[in-house]
């Protein structure tokens, strides 16, 4: 059966395995198409906090550089943190994303992490927000592009082109400027929009309910207009479910900037998420040294790119696996 809203369901594509996962769906409300990914559990031991929980805890401080390549995160808890490549946050002297997945153990101290900068010109305090400091980070760059740009060609005028070509599509979707006059160039400002959050509600509305009475769900794929978008994986349900809004949240605004009236887009089956997924690891391998505790593999072909992200200190396990096409 079906979920209200949506199309497909867990009785019209049957589980399958790939690679030691399921996939389950499709779901699609409007262009956008989600696939679950079911799993066994791999992390063994206390879990993660997310970075939006410990910032919300007040259990973590990200720290303002005045380097745009770079923050410092300090987590002052007793709890080990996951930051995500992505993750938005808010304030300092301009909104950032970070560039890398990232463990911050208990009691930290202040750790560089990469990021980039996701509003371009200002350079100060912005209202009542500390300058040196971050408020919040309720949010994920919702672009494959801006994705992209973080993780593979790890240019700021890519990111900025990306962030400036986001607010241009959901401008013409949404028939006004989504800008905010606070900071034009602001992506967290512009997903804050009033009408983005709304239209962007209708898709969560209809979508966010598939992963109810599912628990060994660990990740999804999602494709918008019929094309292979990303898929991830985590290293637990836990984890996921804690990700799971900031998540469909960023698919939802993705999906509304790329709505086309009248068009007409091919259903994906489960079988085509993995055949890109397949592709991706098929691509020749590298390795970084994210930090002493973190280890990313990447794999690139012509059309999929696969990210994999080792914790050094629980055995090397896989904490988080990502595939984005790459056309």
């Amino acid at each position: 059966m079906g979920i209200p809203g949506t199309t497909g369901g867990m009785g019209k594509e049957p589980l399958m395995e790939a690679e030691g996962f399921k996939l389950s769906g499709p779901f699609t409300h409007e262009n956008l198409t989600l696939f679950l990914i079911h799993g066994a559990d791999r992390l063994v031991g206390k879990p993660y906090r997310t970075l939006q929980e410990a910032m919300e805890r007040q259990e973590v401080i990200v720290h303002e550089t005045q380097n745009i390549h770079e923050l410092a995160i300090e987590n002052i808890s007793d709890a080990e943190i996951y930051i995500q490549s992505g993750d938005i946050v808010k304030g300092g002297k301009q909104d950032r994303v970070i560039a890398v997945d990232f463990i911050a153990p208990a009691r930290s101290g202040k750790l560089p992490i990469a990021s980039f900068c996701v509003e371009r010109g200002r350079w100060r305090e912005r209202g009542q927000e500390s300058s040196m400091a971050f408020s919040s980070s309720l949010l994920q760059v919702p672009s494959k592009g801006a994705k992209l740009a973080t993780r593979v060609s790890r240019s700021q005028q890519e990111v900025w082109a990306k962030v400036a070509e986001s607010q241009h599509k959901l401008s013409r979707v949404l028939g006004e400027q989504v800008q905010d006059e606070a900071s034009v160039t602001s992506l967290q400002l512009t997903l804050e929009h009033q009408k983005v959050q709304a239209r962007t509600e209708e898709h969560i509305q209809a979508l966010s309910s598939v992963l109810d009475n599912k628990p060994d769900v660990i990740g999804y794929a999602f494709a918008i207009n019929g094309k292979f978008n990303s898929a991830d994986v985590y290293a637990s349900h836990e984890l996921f479910g804690k990700l799971w809004p900031k998540l469909l949240r960023a698919s939802a605004v993705e999906a509304v900037s790329e709505l086309r009236p009248d068009q007409q887009f091919p259903q994906l089956k489960a079988e085509d998420i993995k055949a890109a997924m397949r592709d991706a690891q098929q691509g020749g391998t590298s390795q970084k040294e994210v930090s002493p505790r973190v280890r990313m593999v990447t794999q690139q072909t012509e059309q999929n790119i696969y990210f994999r992200t080792h914790d050094r200190a629980r055995s090397e396990a896989v904490v988080h696996e990502s595939w984005v096409s790459a056309t």
